[in-house]
């Protein structure tokens, strides 16, 4: 198994501690020569501990690209990454992928639950990849559900679950490892408006109680929910603005 992160190259600077995520002039682009499109040019965005950022944009802006690549889930061609003052690009490929376990939580619009294993089983697979043991494992992903209502649904299957029920899962399995960033890519997409409401109120509690959140959205209602949001149009961000005083939390 990786070292943890603390314990990586290019590990947490001096004075970085405010901020989990910090993008400095990254650059994406895809092919060579006369047929190179470039994604994002020179993207640079730093979020700090604590806040709730919106990043919006039409499709083709290059917003799920820098979602990627803000998860570690790619790397840019070009530019600087500190996640939670780690150098990200000093890093191997094992390194990331334990960085990533660790520190990011991942919700996505298609919930990614593993149909064959229970809701427990689904909450505790980020622990297993962490190596933590099987009664510590079944325990914290038991209280995760239970924290977001789901303590009657441990032994269900997904297709057993509602569409918010399954989100609310995926937000449980995001948090077992208590990462200090969750990264949400249109968190409420698959679903009706009542249980997107509800998932919504969800992530307003776990913001309120210190998570750092970045999500994607298509939804202005949604991105007013945030402190800030962060504007994307042909690869860069063009526009960052805080929420007006009393944000939308209904």
């Amino acid at each position: 198994m990786s070292s943890p992160a603390s314990e990586m190259r290019g590990a947490p600077a001096v004075g970085a501690a405010d901020a989990v995520i910090d993008a400095t002039g990254v650059h994406r682009w895809y092919g060579e020569g006369d047929a190179r499109v470039e994604v994002l040019r020179g993207v640079s965005m730093r979020v700090l501990r604590g806040e709730k950022v919106a990043i919006m944009g039409a499709s083709g802006s290059g917003k799920s690209t820098l979602l990627s690549i803000l998860g570690c889930l790619d790397r840019p061609d070009a530019g600087g990454y500190r996640l939670d003052g780690v150098d990200v690009l000093q890093l191997s490929d094992d390194e990331v992928s334990d960085l990533r376990l660790r520190r990011i939580g991942f919700i996505f619009q298609a919930f990614h639950l593993v149909p064959q294993l229970t809701i427990l089983e689904n909450a505790e697979v980020p622990l297993f990849y962490a190596g933590v043991p099987l009664r510590e494992r079944h325990d914290r992903a038991k209280s995760k559900l239970e924290q977001v209502g789901l303590g009657h649904r441990l032994h269900h299957r997904p297709s057993q679950l509602s569409g918010g029920e399954q989100q609310r899962a995926a937000v449980a399995r995001s948090l077992v490892l208590e990462p200090p960033l969750l990264l949400a890519d249109e968190p409420t997409g698959n679903l009706d408006t009542e249980n997107g409401k509800a998932v919504l109120a969800l992530l307003d509690r776990i913001h309120a109680e210190g998570r750092t959140i970045v999500m994607v959205t298509h939804d202005s209602a949604i991105a007013e929910r945030a402190d800030r949001t962060v504007h994307v149009r042909d690869g860069l961000i063009v526009d960052s603005a805080h929420a007006p005083a009393g944000k939308a939390t209904a």
